[in-house]
């Protein structure tokens, strides 16, 4: 697809820059710092720990901060796969895939994530060129393109349209 057109089925990709914030609003984690890695194929979000479930599912903590690993949310998830990815350090480590929303400004897509301990990373997410291809183009000479860092935060899911919170 040339960036000069744009189809009916295939809107232009939105400029993000090579830092910028992001939510996975089916997770309720809001805020969280990501990076826009190109050079990355797979992408990951940082967790204190997680458990594989005998169902399928892998129950994990996100960590909002790399300095306070208190702030966690416990997420479980169903496994979509594992990779095996060669990390920043140069070590070769088997993951644990999942898949959720992400949002990046008024834009969702849906995204595969493996789960790893980034604490001595800056940003909490990492996002690779799976993640970014179609949908979003990186400006690297920018940053925060679709609003200013905050806080990350974690928040309740809502409940199920038509459910009241006790019925969930």
């Amino acid at each position: 697809m040339s960036l000069h057109t744009t189809h009916a089925n295939h809107p232009l990709p939105k400029i993000i820059g090579w830092r910028e914030v992001v939510d996975f609003p089916d997770w309720g984690a809001h805020g969280l710092l990501a990076k826009s890695d190109t050079g990355a194929k797979g992408s990951a979000i940082d967790v204190e720990s997680h458990e594989l479930m005998d169902d399928g599912h892998v129950r994990f903590w996100i960590a909002s901060s790399r300095t306070d690993r208190t702030k966690l949310l416990e997420v479980v998830a169903p496994v979509v796969g594992r990779v095996k990815v060669r990390s920043s350090n140069g070590r070769t480590q088997t993951r644990i895939k999942v898949r959720t929303r992400l949002q990046i400004g008024r834009v969702f897509k849906t995204v595969e994530l493996s789960l790893v301990n980034r604490q001595r990373m800056l940003c909490r997410v990492l996002l690779g060129r799976e993640a970014l291809a179609g949908t979003f183009l990186v400006d690297s000479s920018e940053k925060f393109v679709h609003g200013p860092k905050r806080r990350a935060a974690f928040r309740a899911k809502l409940p199920a349209k038509g459910k009241r919170r006790n019925d969930v």
